[in-house]
């Protein structure tokens, strides 16, 4: 099974930029997008199913901001929209979908990089993500975790570490939870598949950021020990241009 996980910065100037196109082309079984940035209604949603989808939106109540959605061939048994946190779910910020013995959560964590109030509110938010997915995989624990997860882990996953020291985004606190989250029963699916390889999935607009390959490796695919021997590959395939950030890929034995 081909999983994508992709901030796609609007999926409207996405579609603009030829992003059904691509999905037509490429057939992935599942498609994970964070900051759709529109409802439903919004968008021209025929394409997808023109493709082949099921699609399942949860959108921010705020227009124009944060949202997710999974398009999927294969029909969800259960969608659960948010985590019950009402000050995350208004964001539009996880999308739960089961299929059979296996849970995917589409997920988009908060940014912090808007100042003290928001980097508070991603602190309180990975506090609270983290203990609502430990419970929850002793319901589901065949889980599967894609997403924006607004953090580069190591130094590796960061093309200049030493002047990002201070920034949002590779603050200890949030490194140290990363860790934290994958000491508790997950595997990066990249840096399993690839331990030493330096690939990137967001580069930021200025300067020529992403011609000199400048960036940060902050959108990840989280295996549940349970199924981190089913991985087959994860890339980044940072040749595909719709956003600001690429798609990663995780190939998986399900």
């Amino acid at each position: 099974m081909k999983i994508i996980s992709y901030n796609v910065n609007g999926i409207r100037a996405a579609l603009r930029k030829g992003f059904a196109e691509w999905m037509k082309d490429n057939g992935f079984d599942i498609v994970c997008i964070q900051e759709s940035k529109a409802h439903k209604e919004q968008v021209e949603t025929e394409v997808f199913e023109h493709l082949g989808y099921h699609q399942y939106w949860h959108s921010a109540e705020k227009k124009g901001y944060s949202g997710v959605v999974i398009f999927s061939k294969t029909e969800a048994d259960q969608i659960v929209e948010g985590c019950g946190i009402e000050k995350y779910d208004q964001e539009g910020r996880i999308i739960r979908a089961d299929f059979g013995d296996w849970t995917l959560l589409n997920c988009y964590f908060p940014s912090g990089t808007r100042g003290t109030i928001r980097q508070d509110f991603k602190m309180d938010f990975l506090a609270d993500f983290y203990d609502w997915v430990q419970k929850l995989r002793k319901e589901r624990p065949n889980l599967i975790v894609v997403g924006d997860y607004n953090i580069a882990h190591t130094e590796i996953d960061i093309h200049n570490p030493k002047s990002n020291k201070n920034s949002s985004g590779f603050l200890p606190e949030e490194r140290e939870w990363m860790t934290k989250w994958l000491e508790s029963g997950f595997a990066d699916a990249f840096r399993t598949a690839n331990p030493e390889l330096v690939e990137y999935s967001w580069w930021s607009y200025r300067a020529g950021a992403r011609a000199n390959n400048k960036g940060w490796r902050i959108d990840y695919q989280s295996v549940s020990d349970p199924l981190k021997d089913k991985i087959v590959m994860a890339r980044q395939l940072t040749d595909v241009v719709h956003s600001d950030h690429c798609p990663v890929l995780l190939e998986i034995d399900l």
